[in-house]
């Protein structure tokens, strides 16, 4: 009688395809981390949630740009339409791409998006003029980032325990609903 251990063989022997590779609908994917779900937020100066997207966490952030400010809703002091074009947007690196600096232009939106060096690097080789950064607007973007922390004190958020899409989707909608709060 032998023991499974001491068969011959790589231990992934016999095994087919990491199960759970792919669920589709639900926003879990795998990253170096292991299974996570991506947060996509967009928030106002004051670093309270306007608009958010899910996904897998192994999706690129700059995807998912123009869902999220699709979703943005900025309500009017008095009544008449909320407006849905804000006045600067200032993102990460992440963010950087031709998609995404034509999208901003086209709507007239200013944008404070550094770029990447291998952007730099290809613009300088073509003989291109290199994109200006608002420095000072840009330091602004740790609002974004204080804005994470404070939605990261739900436990729920921060290690995501619901198997569902949706359930979870409810729960950043409720912590993002806490931070509109007095």
């Amino acid at each position: 009688m032998h023991r499974l251990h001491d068969r011959a063989g790589s231990s992934a022997h016999g095994r087919g395809p990491k199960k759970g590779q792919d669920w589709p609908g639900e926003a879990i994917g795998r990253s170096r981390g292991g299974l996570t779900t991506k947060i996509h937020l967009a928030c106002d100066g004051h670093g309270r949630p306007l608009a958010f997207t899910l996904t897998a966490g192994n999706v690129n952030d700059c995807t998912q740009f123009e869902a999220v400010m699709a979703a943005v809703r900025i309500q009017r002091c008095g009544p008449g339409r909320p407006r849905t074009r804000p006045d600067r947007v200032v993102a990460d690196k992440g963010y950087s791409s031709t998609k995404i600096r034509t999208y901003l232009r086209r709507r007239g939106i200013k944008a404070a998006i550094p770029e990447r060096i291998d952007q730099i690097n290809g613009r300088i080789r073509r003989g291109e003029s290199l994109c200006r950064l608002d420095r000072t607007a840009y330091r602004r973007r740790n609002v974004v980032e204080r804005c994470f922390n404070k939605l990261k004190h739900h436990k729920a958020l921060a290690t995501r325990y619901d198997k569902r899409a949706r359930h979870y989707k409810a729960m950043v909608t409720l912590a993002c609903l806490q931070l509109w709060l007095p």
